[in-house]
């Protein structure tokens, strides 16, 4: 592996099954069973479609994390199909699973499975893999939720790694896990600010005067961003209906080359918010889709750069 790779690890990598279903659902009571397509199979958690987006904006890049069963080969034959390389450690326990159901005389409907159990010798695994993965990456990117078996400071011991190789970190990740991390020193937090009054920017300066080196903080449509030296907010003008909250992945990946080439926040900010509303492509949203595959909207992305504004935050966050 090259220097040049960004890493991007996906503890809970997820199949994403969509089905067709017929023109009407069947009654409550009646004796049959509702005809469906075949499924089409997507692979998906946050970290791989962060991939996704960088591979498809030209970047080179490594999937890696957890993935079992006949699910985790899905999983990684379908990013094979997107030009993906991975590097997943296997495990014992089956990979979760999505399940859509869609037609055009009913509602969608949607339904989820647990994670897999971890075990301390697949975290150990896992950890070995990873350690030899830092040694040739220009950056890792840790994204989304644990699965069962792993404690919430993995992430933190992930970060430790990274930064005693020299690789620089982007964190996704919130709860517990950005709690026990932050303080390990990751580059970039990406975070998202719960409902309620709270100021994301203030939460993004909390996470810097913990040990972030920066954070951009995502409430809906907007992204406050705080490093050392000052504070922006971004949005998009009249922006989608669908808003860039359903596209976090191609945020977070928006953000990763301004981070790895020095751009302005200003810079960065836009290229990230271009992508996650829309110019990363509507596949970022439907995962399973069997027609549409990887690919960047140049002109939906160059049109949302112009719509972007960002304006400076208030000094108050960065005083003493």
């Amino acid at each position: 592996m090259s220097g040049d790779v960004i890493v991007t690890i996906t503890l809970n990598a997820a199949l994403h099954v969509a089905y067709t279903t017929g023109d009407t659902m069947p009654d409550p009571g009646a004796e049959g069973i509702t005809p469906v397509s075949r499924p089409a199979y997507r692979a998906g958690g946050r970290g791989v479609t962060v991939a996704r987006v960088l591979r498809a904006f030209g970047h080179d890049v490594l999937a890696a994390g957890l993935a079992g069963g006949a699910s985790g080969e899905l999983i990684v034959q379908d990013l094979a199909r997107s030009g993906v390389p991975t590097a997943f450690t296997l495990i014992r326990g089956e990979s979760r699973r999505f399940f859509r159901f869609s037609g055009p005389g009913s509602p969608t409907q949607r339904f989820s499975e647990p994670g897999p159990y971890i075990t301390t010798e697949e975290l150990g695994r896992f950890a070995a893999d990873y350690r030899r993965l830092m040694a040739g990456a220009a950056a890792v990117v840790l994204c989304g939720s644990l699965p069962d078996g792993l404690d919430a400071d993995t992430y933190g011991s992930l970060v430790t790694y990274a930064v005693e190789a020299g690789v620089p970190v982007i964190l996704d990740a919130g709860g517990d896990e950005l709690k026990y991390a932050v303080g390990h020193g990751p580059d970039l937090v990406v975070a998202e600010s719960s409902a309620g009054p709270g100021d994301p920017a203030e939460l993004g300066a909390t996470l810097v005067r913990l040990g972030a080196g920066a954070a951009a903080v995502a409430a809906g449509d907007v992204v406050s961003a705080v490093a050392a030296d000052g504070g922006w907010t971004a949005r998009v003008e009249t922006p989608p209906a669908q808003g860039t909250a359903a596209a976090r992945g191609a945020l977070v990946a928006g953000l990763v080359p301004g981070q790895l080439l020095g751009w302005s926040w200003p810079d960065r900010l836009r290229h990230a918010l271009a992508l996650a509303a829309g110019g990363a492509g509507t596949w970022t949203r439907e995962p399973g889709d069997a027609v549409e595959r990887d690919r960047v909207d140049l002109a939906a992305y160059e049109r949302l750069l112009d719509a972007v504004r960002v304006e400076p935050s208030s000094s108050r966050y960065f005083k003493g």
